[in-house]
């Protein structure tokens, strides 16, 4: 299991997210992932797995079945997909191969076959967690970066001197990718692939989301303090006050770069170099 590490130095489990309509799944599931010593939530429709992500705030991981009814898994993981960049493991039938290609293709990192085994189930979650790295990024349903910024990734949305200050989709998940590597540079390249993996974009379509959400959430855009350009390699968001990570580097510090050696889903995504 991959610790999270809090504020205060606290290490707490990774938050695991678990929808399912068949309560017998959801429940045999969330059993075996508590006793590996996961946080879990679960949620027995699309419905009631938003309504969790914005009265808890976002999780670490969601498990999230294929084939539900009303609000599919596939259309709610591109409506998890559009607040934040969530890894995610789809559950499916064995003949279900369409909708598994589909996933793969453009959000989830993996996916189990029912009916689960739950080892497997467990260790798929352990690796994906693993793959995608340490992270200490707060969860909950308002993200607190100081005083005059909080954001609600679940909501679409920034509170900005405590005014709401809508955000698009596009900018809400950049915002979250660039504070879930708070302190570390990420990269153009992988930015451009995890905001649009199906889409041929170019840096001059990431440049202008960056500045309208600079618009947004900068008290000067001209001289941003939170959405910051490293030159010649990408954009940098402050480490978090009392984030204590070793990994993380301060203002000021040389920036360790987050490479996209694989930012397609399933892919490690970023290398600290």
């Amino acid at each position: 299991m991959v610790p999270v590490v809090t504020d205060n130095h606290e290490q707490l489990p990774p938050r695991i997210l678990v929808v399912d309509d068949d309560p017998d799944i959801v429940s045999t599931s969330c059993s075996a992932l508590r006793s590996a010593g996961y946080d879990v939530w679960c949620a027995e429709s699309a419905e009631a797995a938003m309504q969790c992500l914005m009265d808890r705030g976002i999780p670490h991981l969601a498990i999230i079945d294929i084939n539900m009814p009303g609000v599919d898994g596939i259309t709610l993981s591109r409506q998890i997909k559009e607040r934040c960049d969530l890894p995610i493991v789809m559950m499916t039938a064995e003949t279900d191969a369409d909708g598994v290609v589909t996933a793969l293709e453009e959000f989830a990192e993996d996916y189990i076959t029912k009916p689960v085994e739950l080892p497997v189930l467990v260790a798929r979650v352990g690796r994906v967690l693993r793959r995608i790295r340490d992270f200490t990024y707060a969860v909950e349903p308002i993200m607190q970066v100081d005083q005059r910024l909080g954001v609600e990734f679940a909501r679409c949305r920034a509170l900005v001197d405590s005014r709401e200050v809508p955000l698009t989709p596009t900018e809400t998940k950049l915002l979250h990718i660039l504070v879930r590597d708070a302190g570390r540079t990420v990269r153009t390249e992988y930015l451009i692939q995890r905001l649009w993996p199906l889409e041929e974009v170019f840096e001059d379509t990431l440049r202008v989301h960056v500045c309208r959400l600079r618009g947004k959430i900068e008290a000067n855009p001209r001289q941003p303090k939170y959405v910051i350009t490293v030159r010649g390699s990408g954009y940098r968001f402050p480490e978090l006050a009392g984030q204590g990570s070793t990994d993380s580097v301060p203002l000021g510090s040389q920036d360790r770069v987050s490479n996209a050696v694989d930012a397609s889903p399933g892919g490690s995504g970023v290398l600290d170099a």
